[in-house]
């Protein structure tokens, strides 16, 4: 799956499906599955009806799993260059809401989105040698997780406590230097300073 900007030039507006996708990110990011309706969807993508929604989407299930699907696909490829989430700062969101809502056709869509970006993930770690004994691989990705889309997931929280936008380009600046050197020292890369 390519990415939006890849799909659509900067000069084009983006396509409906897209208009429809971004939507339903940003809800389902803020509400969850259940609390958001397809109506608050289509008039978020400025649809007149929801008529154009069911054309592109089936239910409100396949929706959701587009959305989550369009979000994780290009994940694996744009771990190292975090411009992927600025674009799309409710994706991190939208992933963490999607693991807290109850229901299992969800989390169902969400094992089979996310388990092979872990497996990947995983065998990543495992070839990078380093530090860790193989039993602590799975804390080590956990904790990888958390130092790339926490930052992105909880930016409200962050704002209000360090009086600053994350998501200005110096702060973004900031962490992704602080990621790199972070991420190495993880991994037995670097040195400590």
């Amino acid at each position: 799956m390519s990415t939006r900007a890849a799909a659509v030039p900067a000069s084009e507006p983006p396509s409906t499906r897209d208009a429809i996708l971004d939507a339903a990110e940003r809800r389902f990011a803020e509400r969850g599955f259940a609390g958001v309706s397809m109506r608050e969807i289509a008039a978020d993508a400025g649809l007149r009806n929801q008529a154009s929604l069911y054309h592109h989407f089936t239910d409100k299930r396949a929706l959701y799993e587009a959305a989550l699907a369009r979000g994780v696909a290009p994940i694996v490829a744009l771990m190292e260059e975090s411009d992927y989430l600025i674009e799309h700062p409710h994706l991190p969101r939208l992933i963490q809401r999607a693991g807290l809502d109850d229901s299992r056709f969800l989390r169902t869509a969400v094992r089979t989105l996310l388990r092979p970006v872990y497996t990947h993930g995983l065998r990543l770690l495992q070839g990078a040698g380093g530090p860790w004994e193989p039993a602590d691989l799975p804390q080590l990705a956990t904790g990888l997780y958390h130092l790339i889309f926490g930052y992105f997931s909880d930016a409200a929280l962050l704002e209000v406590i360090v009086e600053e936008d994350p998501r200005s380009p110096a702060a973004v600046a900031r962490q992704r230097r602080f990621l790199k050197a972070a991420v190495a020292q993880l991994l037995g890369v670097a040195r400590g300073r």
